[in-house]
Order: structure tokens, then C-alpha cells, then sequence
């Protein structure tokens, strides 16, 4: 698979990456493939993530960025992945309308430019417009591929949030800690 060049994109949207102090990422065709398998248990519908997101969220955390989830699903594995798995700092969820939750954000002190939003569909649209810094993977809607600053290479569930958080560490110098020996 291709793989972008990370610093040149970094060199590229520096001055919308610099001021972002908040990451907010939507789940289905983001963080997942958007498909759902029931398992016929209490636990309801159920996704796949991929572990490099998961990741590259918590270097973002350990950077001093606020991570959150915005998702019109309703589901006990979101759940868990995100507030008890990663912890995210922000979690809004069952609710298509996202701009309540957002708007919430913004009430905590921070600004449009200071956002990254990651989303996929018509309704992550006014988020996606009002953020400093927005992206979709490349199997969005035509409105929503035009409307973004950056179109991932990463298809949705195959390290989406991964590759947009590497452009913004490349933009903003974040190293992830790592132990020597």
C-alpha cells in the first residue's frame, strides 16, 4: 500500500495543525470498516478497530492533546473500547446530531482552530466544516471529500486516525516516549 509522505502533508497544513489541542474522531467508516456483526448476546453489534488508532491516540494524550469520540452508535463495545480501553478524554455517543457534543467541546474552553475532526458521512458535515483541521477516509461521500482539508490513503478501520495523527505529530515535532534498554 502506499503510504504518504508524512512531512511534506505536515509541511503542507502546519498552520492548521499547530493550534489543535483537541482530537475528535467518529467511529463507523472511521475507526471501523463501518460494518457491524450481531452477536446475538446482550452486548448488541460489535466492531473491529485496528490497535495502531488506539495507539496513536494515546501518544496524542501524552502530548498534552485531548482525545474524543463522537458517535451516533450505541453500542457496549464502543463503549468499552473507548471508556474503559483507551479512556478517552471526550465520549458522545447514540446521538446522529453531533453538533450538541461539539458543541460542548468548544464550552470547555477551546476554539474551532484549536479541533481536528475525523468523520465519514452527512452528518458529520457541520463538524467537519467548523473544525480547525478535518479529514475523511477516501469512501466518503462526495460532499464530504470536498468539504474535508485532507483525504486519507488509510480506507476506514485500516489506520484512518493513525495516518492523520502522524501528520499532526510530523507538524508538531511529538516524539512518542519509547524506553531504551
Amino acid at each position: 500500500m502506499y503510504h504518504p509522505d508524512y512531512q511534506k502533508l505536515a509541511t503542507k497544513f502546519k498552520s492548521k495543525l499547530l493550534p489543535i489541542k483537541v482530537a475528535l474522531f467518529d467511529v463507523d467508516g472511521v475507526l471501523t470498516d463501518g460494518r457491524v456483526y450481531y452477536d446475538g448476546e446482550e452486548v448488541g453489534f460489535n466492531r473491529f478497530f485496528n490497535v495502531r488508532d488506539g495507539y496513536g491516540m494515546n501518544v496524542l494524550r501524552e502530548a498534552g492533546i485531548k482525545v474524543g469520540i463522537i458517535t451516533g452508535g450505541n453500542s457496549l463495545g464502543v463503549l468499552k473500547r473507548f471508556r474503559e480501553n483507551l479512556k478517552v478524554d471526550f465520549l458522545y455517543y447514540g446521538n446522529e446530531d453531533k453538533r450538541q457534543a461539539y458543541k460542548d467541546v468548544l464550552s470547555q474552553g477551546y476554539s474551532d482552530n484549536e479541533i481536528l475532526y475525523i468523520g465519514d458521512e452527512f452528518f458529520d458535515l457541520p463538524l467537519l466544516k467548523r473544525a480547525g483541521f478535518s479529514a475523511s477516509p477516501p469512501t466518503a461521500s462526495p460532499e464530504i471529500l470536498e468539504a474535508v482539508d485532507y483525504v486519507t490513503m488509510a480506507r476506514p478501520g485500516m489506520g484512518v486516525v493513525r495516518e492523520v495523527i502522524d501528520i499532526l505529530r510530523k507538524a508538531r515535532d511529538i516524539v512518542p516516549q519509547v524506553a531504551d534498554f
